[in-house]
């Protein structure tokens, strides 16, 4: 399938890095709202984060504004009845989108793994968090998540409203008003990507195309490293050929372990090309975005398999503008929280390791070939 949604001039785009930053900035662009707020989340859990923005939400619907809200089967499951009726009271419209269910089988795979909130078709947040204590609040070691979201402004938000309002048609057959024309706000150039499943996988392959034509660098950054052949090869190339290719990855701190260890297949091959491969150390690393030369990609896809194959993604893409310097300089200040795998180091690792990496290796690919 094409993709839908061309590149639009003239947006403001701002990078905001951890919960601490982008949290508020969401509550309050809530909190002005007047027509309308349109939120898709997969991972919800009530607690304080999520209690902030029901507060928000309850008081946007009471002075009238018309909210609506997506919400992931799986990746909802710890938001509360209690929660959820307190935004219907109020006239909130809540979506689940497919609920889990034994006789669906592998149907119950496919997930809603976007984020995105959209106030009053003007302004729009898009990237990797979820409405979680996780990203915000938490005594465990290893936390507070590290996760980056976009504020957008300008035509843009249009192609975001109308990717948002084809899955509420999809889930609820009701047809909402379709984004509207946009004034300039600025000077970046964005595109909205997305991913639909096996379906439709624009991100993936706008991402290739990039990394098969780089010239200086690229550098990605994701929580699960469970890259496709054509991936690793495309990485192994630009490397072989002098392009520099850093990969920032989840390191020990991560809600999914056996992604950690199985993800260790894909290092020596890699490493003997001349990737450069980081393991974040202070905390579970969420965030994945990519800068290929002077453009640049974040949103909620980890280029993984499991997220290529089952799940509805979305990014937004940049060129050369000051967004993608400011995800560079997130890439520099991230680099001093990392280990770095120095091959010789790494061709000497235990027996035990390689066992453990070995066994998890064997379980993802079965699991990735569930069909």
């Amino acid at each position: 399938m094409r993709n839908q949604f061309q590149w639009r001039e003239g947006n403001k785009v701002d990078l905001l890095v951890d919960g601490e930053a982008f949290f508020p900035v969401m509550l309050d662009e809530i909190k002005k709202s007047r027509h309308s707020l349109l939120l898709e989340f997969y991972f919800v859990t009530s607690g304080v984060i999520a209690d902030k923005f029901i507060v928000e939400l309850i008081s946007a619907a009471q002075r009238g504004v018309m909210v609506k809200l997506i919400v992931d089967g799986f990746g909802s499951y710890r938001f509360s009845s209690a929660d959820r009726s307190r935004l219907e009271k109020v006239g909130a419209q809540i979506v689940t989108y497919n609920p889990l269910h034994l006789s669906k089988l592998t149907r119950n795979f496919a997930r809603d793994h976007r984020k995105l909130l959209v106030v009053d078709q003007r302004i729009a947040f898009i990237g990797g968090t979820g409405l979680s204590d996780v990203y915000w609040l938490s005594e465990e070691q290893g936390c507070p998540w590290h996760e980056i979201m976009a504020r957008v402004e300008g035509p843009a938000v249009t192609d975001l409203v109308n990717m948002y309002n084809q899955l509420w048609q999809r889930c609820t057959a009701q047809v909402l008003s379709p984004g509207g024309t946009l004034e300039y706000r600025g000077d970046s150039r964005v595109r909205v990507r997305t991913v639909q499943g096996l379906y439709q996988q624009d991100i993936k392959g706008s991402f290739l195309n990039r990394v098969n034509s780089a010239q200086d660098k690229v550098w990605l950054m994701t929580a699960y490293f469970l890259p496709s052949f054509s991936m690793r090869y495309a990485l192994r190339r630009a490397a072989k050929r002098g392009v520099d290719v850093r990969l920032i990855i989840a390191g020990p701190y991560t809600d999914q372990p056996w992604v950690f260890h199985a993800s260790k297949r894909y290092y020596s091959r890699l490493l003997k090309a001349g990737v450069k491969i980081y393991e974040y150390q202070p905390r579970f690393l969420h965030a994945k975005m990519s800068v290929v030369d002077d453009w640049g990609t974040m949103g909620s896809c980890n280029l993984d398999h499991w997220n290529l194959r089952w799940n509805l993604e979305a990014n937004i893409e940049l060129e050369d503008s000051d967004f993608v310097r400011q995800m560079t300089q997130v890439f520099y200040d991230d680099l001093h929280h990392c280990q770095e795998v120095i091959p010789a180091v790494w061709s000497c690792r235990p027996w035990h390791r390689r066992l453990k990496e070995a066994i998890w290796a064997w379980i993802s690919h079965l699991v990735l070939k569930i069909r």
